[in-house]
C-alpha cells in the first residue's frame, strides 16, 4: 500500500485549468459582445461582435477549448443568463430565427481553431500565415451563416433567396472588418510574445 497523500495528487493538471479558465473568459467575452448590438435595416438579424468573439475563441484558445468555450456560452444564455443579443436569454431564442446564429458557435469556432491552428493541438499563431487564419475564419463564416440563415428561413415567413441575402450577403462587409480585426489582435499579440 502507497503512503500518498492528498496534497501529492493532482485532481486536474495545471494546463487542463487555464485551458478551463480561458474557455470561461471567452464565453464571458461573447456575453459582453452581444451587448454591442444595433438592428440593423436591411435585415432581422442584429449586428454584434459576436462573430468577432467566435473568431478570437477558435484562434487564441484553439479549436476544442474555442468550441467548449462557446458550448459554455450557450448554456449560460439558455439557462436565463442575459448574454445573448440585446440582454436575451432563455431557450426561446436558440429555437427562434436568430437561433441558428448562436447554435452554430461551437462549429465555427471548432472550424476557426482547426484551420488556424493546422489540427486539433494549440499552436503558435506567429508561425500562421494570414492565408491560413483568413480561411479558418472563413469556413467559420460559412458555418455561421449556413445554420444561421437555415434557422432565418425556417422560423420567418421568407423565402430561401430572401434569406439568404437579408441573413448572410449583407453582413459579408462586417465579417470582413472583423476578420482584420481578429488578425490585428492576433498580429500584436504575436509581437507582445516575442
Amino acid at each position: 500500500m502507497s503512503n500518498t497523500t492528498t496534497s501529492e495528487v493532482d485532481l486536474v493538471g495545471d494546463e487542463t485549468t487555464l485551458n478551463i479558465a480561458r474557455a470561461a473568459l471567452f464565453a464571458a467575452l461573447m456575453g459582453a459582445f452581444a451587448y454591442v448590438s444595433f438592428p440593423f435595416p436591411v435585415s432581422p438579424v442584429p449586428v454584434t461582435l459576436q462573430v468577432l468573439g467566435v473568431f478570437l475563441a477558435g484562434l487564441f484558445v484553439g479549436p476544442v477549448w474555442g468550441a467548449a468555450a462557446m458550448v459554455l456560452y450557450l448554456l449560460a444564455g439558455a439557462l436565463g443568463a442575459p448574454v445573448f443579443s440585446g440582454g436575451s436569454a432563455g431557450i426561446g431564442v436558440l429555437l427562434g430565427p436568430t437561433g441558428g446564429y448562436l447554435l452554430s458557435y461551437p462549429i465555427a469556432a471548432f472550424a476557426v481553431g482547426a484551420v488556424a491552428h493546422g489540427g486539433f493541438e494549440l499552436r503558435s499563431l506567429s508561425e500562421a500565415s494570414v492565408v491560413r487564419l483568413v480561411a479558418g475564419m472563413a469556413l467559420g463564416t460559412v458555418a455561421i451563416y449556413a445554420i444561421g440563415v437555415g434557422f432565418l428561413w425556417w422560423n420567418t415567413d421568407t423565402t430561401v433567396r430572401t434569406a439568404i441575402v437579408t441573413g448572410a450577403l449583407v453582413f459579408v462587409p462586417a465579417e470582413a472588418a472583423k476578420m482584420a480585426a481578429a488578425i490585428g489582435i492576433v498580429r500584436s499579440d504575436a509581437i507582445r510574445a516575442e
